[in-house]
């Protein structure tokens, strides 16, 4: 088992490279991806950049009421995915697949092989174990309306590390807007409030702390949408231990989503947005969006700071 583990990361670059190769759906997205236009907001401390890569309007805009989903066969079962398409099998659970509309060179949807609803609490033992598996990537949770295409189907996402700037700009971050919740040998826990997002981190290199800590943030979430699954974007990368950013959700899209003529930006954000990449679907948004409208898109994604400090004031008195 050891060694099949060791193995996943290198079987899932050999699955990018054979896909590449046999699947032009993809070959065609990646090599567009090249072309894709970025451009880059300095701020106190970290930075924000916004790519316009017109290949995601397919998987961005997709519609995920109930009426469309029950509609539309779930593209991420077996039986309805492309017949190039193909497969790292990770644990008998789940299936690593090349993402078809990337957004970074290396892009990975990694499915459960059940048919089961998107669903973090139940699955954060396995979104841990993925990531330690994958340590060449960046693993992502996105979860219903905030960001994720399929919520009918539990999934994941992974990336190329370094391609989102919070992971060269964490450390800063920390130091300028962090308050530390716990600081303890086997885990730390820091919430951090940037003006634009509201997030909190979990460090540590023991997967049972990792479970403990996150179990009061997701029933505290979970609580205040009266049981349904939480909003909740996750980061997560491995490297002699588990970074994981739990950024807390407030709305699925700003109102420029919805909005007419030039008040119109369709940007929908997901933990990818959160990381510090937007993701502008149509080159007019791209060329116009301005440092003022990320923040305020940002903000109103984001929990509030006044539910933000609650939250603390909460998740301080179990920690302690």
């Amino acid at each position: 088992m050891c060694n099949e583990k060791m193995n996943y990361q290198e079987k899932t670059n050999n699955l990018l490279h054979e896909q590449r190769s046999n699947w032009p759906l993809l070959a065609d997205n990646l090599e567009g991806l090249k072309n894709a236009r970025l451009k880059s907001f300095q701020l106190v401390g970290f930075s924000f950049q916004v790519q316009y890569n017109p290949m995601r309007i397919t998987s961005t805009s997709a519609k995920i009421d109930r009426a469309s989903i029950k509609a539309r066969p779930c593209f991420l079962c077996s039986a309805n995915r492309p017949e190039e398409q193909n497969r790292v099998l990770f644990e008998n659970s789940y299936e690593i697949l090349c993402n078809p509309y990337p957004i970074l060179r290396e892009h990975f949807t990694i499915a459960s092989l059940n048919h089961v609803p998107q669903e973090i609490g139940t699955s954060f033992a396995h979104f841990l174990e993925i990531s330690k598996a994958l340590p060449d990537l960046v693993t992502l949770y996105n979860a219903p309306k905030c960001g994720a295409s399929a919520p009918d189907h539990l999934h994941f996402q992974s990336g190329n590390v370094g391609f989102m700037p919070m992971e060269n700009e964490f450390d800063t971050l920390k130091s300028r807007f962090g308050i530390e919740l716990s600081h303890k040998p086997q885990i730390s826990v820091t919430a951090i409030n940037d003006g634009f997002r509201r997030f909190i981190v979990l460090e540590s290199d023991e997967k049972e702390s990792l479970l403990n800590a996150f179990k009061p943030i997701y029933k505290y979430m979970k609580e205040l949408v009266g049981g349904e699954e939480p909003m909740l974007n996750i980061l997560s990368w491995y490297s002699k231990g588990w970074r994981v950013m739990v950024f807390m959700r407030h709305k699925h899209h700003p109102w420029q989503y919805d909005a007419e003529g030039d008040q119109n930006i369709l940007i929908s954000p997901g933990a990818v947005d959160m990381g510090g990449v937007l993701t502008a679907l149509l080159e007019k948004d791209f060329n116009k969006i301005t440092k003022e409208d990320i923040k305020d898109i940002m903000n109103q994604v984001s929990m509030s700071a006044e539910g933000f400090e609650k939250m603390i004031h909460y998740l301080t008195n179990l920690l302690k």
